[in-house]
């Protein structure tokens, strides 16, 4: 009598923990799936840049600046970040992307007037041609944050930047450069901009200059090319061309050329 009892307890048991499991499992399947992160996201949507120009790829370059930008507001607006903190959030935003998609950060911070300018920009490439860049411009100011103006520095570069000299009560001003890969030799564009506190405007540029080079101070910018034309006359004569350097100097309306000369081809 104590077996069968014993028997039938069991069973109940077994049939109870099974019931259980089944209703877990139902339980699991009726659960909606967790939204995938940022990263995973960018993923996604990095897939679907391979072999589109940038013109094709517009639509998914602005969803994912979208993405990092919205996140990036969120992430920032009460703190008071460093470079290493910002360049680190981007790159967390970015970590997933297969090669040969790729984002990279680019950041700057300085004072202007009674506040902190945070820059905070990317190049998103995703072959060794198609790239594209954008730069959110940031007030920092008692340890709160918030977005300016968004712009995009030339298409097909990456990019990098050199803050200039501002003078008192004057705009904030810097330098923003970059290569484009060509077939032979980098090419090399520049932009000065200037920041009144609201937009973002250009006072002087560089465009595509070939095998470009640039150096950059606070008040000075000293650029170097070869002419594309030259190189190819040249070098089919077996000699080498100059290379022309321009120097710049800071003044109130831009950069004004200051000496130009030749140099050996090097």
């Amino acid at each position: 009598m104590r077996r069968t009892r014993s028997a039938g307890i069991l069973t109940g048991l077994l049939a109870a923990a099974i019931a259980l499991g089944l209703g877990v499992a139902q339980a699991r399947k009726k659960e909606p799936k967790p939204k995938p992160g940022l990263p995973d996201h960018i993923s996604s949507l990095g897939k679907k840049l391979y072999g589109l120009d940038i013109e094709d790829a517009k639509p998914i370059t602005d969803e994912i600046q979208k993405l990092v930008v919205g996140h990036l507001n969120v992430w920032i607006a009460s703190r008071s970040p460093n470079i290493i903190e910002v360049r680190h959030e981007l790159e967390q935003a970015f970590s997933k992307l297969d090669y040969p998609a790729v984002g990279t950060p680019s950041i700057f911070i300085a004072p202007w007037k009674n506040v902190n300018l945070i820059g905070a920009g990317y190049t998103l490439g995703w072959s060794n041609i198609w790239r594209i860049n954008v730069l959110v411009i940031y007030e920092n100011q008692n340890g709160q944050t918030r977005e300016v103006t968004t712009t995009s520095f030339v298409p097909q570069t990456d990019m990098h930047y050199a803050v200039m000299d501002t003078l008192p009560n004057s705009d904030f001003r810097f330098l923003a450069y970059g290569w484009r890969l060509g077939m032979s030799h980098a090419r090399l564009s520049a932009v000065l901009y200037t920041f009144d506190g609201k937009t973002l405007e250009s006072q002087w540029k560089a465009d595509n200059l070939f095998d470009g080079k640039l150096t950059a101070s606070n008040d000075t910018v000293v650029i170097s090319y070869v002419d594309q034309d030259e190189y190819v006359r040249l070098t089919q004569q077996d000699q080498l061309p100059p290379r022309h350097e321009k120097t710049y100097k800071l003044t109130p309306e831009g950069l004004q050329l200051e000496n130009a000369r030749d140099l050996p081809y090097r």
